[in-house]
């Protein structure tokens, strides 16, 4: 076995291959994949969870296969679209009807006992009420006039991709970025994740940006004011008829009670969270479309890329934090330079990453079917999804006086994300 100061170079044990290998990194062999996803397998989810994980997968596919046939998406309302609306107001229907029956109960029994039931109905539609989002206020909030570099360049991308832009940017410690609403006047929140952000590159993260405001364009009903409260409210109605665990006798009868609305309530989230998949899963691949138009094809698949060893970066923080929780206080000089580093040691740290590494990682992806989340496509067919369309290149390109003035304007948001992850920990 030859051995350098990095690398060492071994026969794969399987096919002979020679491979290289990387101390801080899984040996594999990427002629015979030998060892390519050697973490343990996940947990086994339970059956619904399975089942919503392969009408995912299927619904991905088909779109994938209609991209390949040179079929063009479009964001559309369907016929399951139309139907998860009108279930999504069956739902607010039950809120109304609660209030409607609480108010003429109150005035039948008014002055008496009777009044209790008509208080407790009204009690539970407050419970059930669309909720307008409001900003978060645990983590930093900018304005257009906190942060105007940034906002010109949030304006620049949203007129690429065909909308308007943010009216707030929030910053937190996610390995991630999303889009919202809050107030009565559906007011739009960008939120970036400093993890995400600061190990992209400057065209990522308009690609990035194109992606996030991309789902403005294509309405994803999913998230709308209609569709989502009725998730919220829903999920309300489960969290009331959970059962009580470790019961007593009486909890007992309750608990077997609570189990037939239990399930209907499971039922309904399950079919609206069925009407919805497959526009969200259209609107995913649209925004990644979007996301190429904005910084290039290059970028938007690149930004995927760093998504595939996101883990890698919550593995960084992980152990800054604990490490930082270890050496104890250190003076507020001492504080100061770790919270002032810990973005360059997160992007030091994902760029010492090697490219045969990463190729593990995809090759590990496409095995497990590696999402964002439970609502996006499988990251290697979006990768694909790009990647077979003609290349595009960037509307919108950045410079380095304007990444130098957007990370000034980024200063205090970063330092105050630092300081929580090293200092309260990660994920507090």
């Amino acid at each position: 076995m030859h051995t350098t100061a990095e690398e060492s170079v071994q026969a794969c044990p399987d096919c002979g291959t020679e491979i290289r290998v990387h101390g801080r990194f899984s040996a594999w062999c990427a002629a015979c994949e030998w060892n390519v996803d050697p973490a343990p397998p996940e947990e086994s989810p339970g059956r619904l969870a399975r089942a919503r994980r392969a009408r995912t997968r299927r619904y991905s596919e088909r779109l994938l296969a209609e991209l390949t046939a040179g079929r063009a998406l479009r964001a559309r309302r369907d016929t399951a679209s139309v139907l998860a609306y009108a279930l999504a107001l069956a739902v607010h229907a039950v809120t109304v009807a609660a209030v409607a029956a609480g108010i003429g109960l109150l005035i039948r029994g008014w002055g008496g006992f009777g009044m209790v039931p008509g208080l407790l109905l009204l009690a539970l539609a407050w419970s059930l009420r669309p909720r307008l989002p409001r900003l978060p206020e645990d983590v930093p909030v900018l304005h257009r006039a906190d942060a105007p570099e940034l906002f010109a360049l949030v304006d620049e991308v949203a007129t690429v991709v065909g909308t308007r832009g943010a009216d707030a940017i929030a910053v937190d410690g996610m390995v991630n970025a999303s889009v919202g609403t809050y107030g009565i006047r559906d007011r739009r929140l960008l939120t970036l994740g400093l993890p995400l952000w600061e190990v992209l590159t400057p065209q990522q993260r308009i690609a990035l940006l194109g992606h996030e405001l991309g789902h403005y364009s294509n309405g994803d009903a999913r998230h709308g004011r209609v569709v989502g409260s009725a998730y919220r409210s829903l999920r309300t109605w489960q969290y009331l008829f959970h059962p009580y665990p470790e019961p007593t006798l009486l909890a007992v009868v309750v608990n077997a009670f609570y189990a037939v609305p239990r399930w209907l309530l499971a039922g309904l989230l399950l079919l609206l969270d069925l009407l919805t998949l497959r526009a969200s899963q259209r609107c995913e691949y649209l925004a990644d479309r979007l996301a190429a138009r904005a910084g290039s094809t290059e970028a938007a698949v690149g930004v995927l890329d760093r998504l595939l060893v996101s883990e890698s970066a919550e593995v960084t923080l992980m152990r800054e934090s604990n490490g930082s929780a270890l050496r104890g206080p250190g003076g507020s000089r001492r504080d100061d330079e770790r919270i002032d580093g810990l973005w360059e040691r997160l992007a030091a740290d994902l760029n010492s990453v090697p490219e045969h590494e990463r190729e593990r990682r995809r090759r590990a992806g496409i095995r497990r079917g590696h999402s964002v989340d439970s609502t996006h496509p499988p990251t290697h067919l979006r990768q694909t999804a790009l990647l077979i369309a003609p290349p595009v290149p960037p509307a919108v390109v950045s410079d380095a006086g304007r990444e130098g003035r957007i990370a000034a304007e980024l200063a205090g948001a970063r330092r105050t994300v630092a300081r929580r992850i090293l200092l309260d920990g990660y994920g507090a």
